[in-house]
């Protein structure tokens, strides 16, 4: 799995890079953005298929575990009735029962552990796709503010361009799309803990108003 995310580091700073060069930087981002989905698809199918692998590792250790319980139960059944040929061979299957169970048990949790960090994987892709969704729609809001504004600027301006106020609106362009780029690149390294942070900071929020509203109803009562 760490493979996965040293491959998956790589492509987001694929993805900076290719920002920095762009002449049309929404058209990258929609592309990275179908990049992940596919990922998401994937990933989703390969954690399915990792859960239900999981469970029959499980359930084979657990019923190895049974089977040799079972087995001392019998051998101990046998030797009360003076049958110790009998308990021998009971507690011959239960070793290697026990010894059965003892290597699913293993199995299981190694595909257990290998799961989880699936899980945790897939979870950092669909923040990643949400955040940087969310950035791209930011991003063509300011981009058509701006041609508004140009076409404001035309329709209402002087007949006569002025040549350093057009190389002004260049350079506010240039710098409003190297500031998403950075933007773009630090979203990237806040990481899960910011995505947490927020989601507490609008979970209290939440917890506020909905006091402000249960004292309305008291009020009101």
């Amino acid at each position: 799995m760490s493979v996965i995310k040293r491959v998956r580091d790589m492509t987001v700073a694929t993805l900076n890079d290719r920002l920095e060069k762009a002449e049309d930087p929404v058209r990258v981002i929609d592309q990275f953005l179908w990049s992940t989905h596919q990922e998401i698809v994937q990933s989703e199918q390969l954690q399915r298929q990792y859960a239900g692998h999981t469970d029959s590792l499980y359930r084979q250790w657990q019923d190895a575990a049974a089977w040799a319980a079972k087995r001392e139960h019998q051998a101990l059944t046998a030797l009360k009735a003076g049958e110790e040929h009998v308990a021998k061979l009971a507690l011959q299957d239960k070793v290697a029962q026990e010894e059965r169970a003892a290597r699913y048990q293993e199995l299981y949790q190694q595909s257990q552990s290998e799961l989880n960090e699936l899980e945790q994987l897939l979870q950092e892709l669909r923040n990643e796709y949400r955040s940087v969704y969310d950035r791209r729609q930011f991003y063509v809001a300011r981009m058509e503010s701006l041609k508004l504004q140009q076409r404001l600027n035309a329709r209402f301006g002087p007949g006569q361009t002025d040549p350093s106020q057009m190389f002004r609106k260049i350079d506010d362009r240039i710098s409003d799309i190297e500031l998403e780029t950075r933007s773009l690149r630090d979203l990237r390294r806040m990481g899960l803990e910011t995505a947490l942070h927020a989601g507490s900071f609008v979970q209290e929020t939440i917890e506020r108003e909905l006091n402000l509203l249960k004292q309305k109803l008291k009020q009101g009562g």
